[in-house]
């Protein structure tokens, strides 16, 4: 039984007791009351139809996102060229052969061909003709960076 369904109950019986809402105190009391509760529950059922309304529209805005999240992470899946995750403007790891220290490295510092560590300062070159991946995956593939 809805609110409205329960507040037209209550009028239905304040009538069936033939209460007199013109002179009596308690009659117009109950009447003016039976007024707000029906106000009351025409606003409560028009809450629910909002929210109903309102929570269609965020699925339906769900969904659009969904479909925009799609293809613009799978345009950037298409541009992987190896499927690691690895890409031009990506870091890169390597270990400093002085002291060990992982250094997270740039393509462009990759360009330049030498670096420095910054733990223990030593100049070491890069050798990027070994045929693994700079990027640590193991694809085997380069990214751009031949030394010919």
């Amino acid at each position: 039984m809805t609110i409205s369904e329960k507040v037209a109950y209550l009028k239905g019986l304040a009538e069936g007791l033939d209460i007199d809402t013109e002179k009596s105190k308690e009659g117009k009391l109950i009447s003016v009351m039976i007024g707000i509760l029906e106000e009351v529950g025409l606003s409560i059922e028009d809450l629910e139809e909002n929210t109903v309304a309102l929570g269609e529209e965020i699925d339906a805005l769900s969904d659009d996102l969904s479909d925009v999240e799609q293809l613009v992470f799978e345009d950037e899946d298409e541009e992987d060229g190896c499927g690691c995750g690895c890409e031009d403007g990506d870091f890169f790891e390597t270990d400093c052969p002085s002291c060990g220290e992982t250094l997270v490295i740039d393509a462009g510092v990759l360009d330049e061909g030498v670096i420095q560590c910054p733990s223990c300062k030593q100049k070491f070159a890069l050798d990027l003709d070994d045929g693994d991946c700079e990027c640590g995956c193991g694809c085997e593939h380069d990214h751009g960076h031949d030394e010919d």
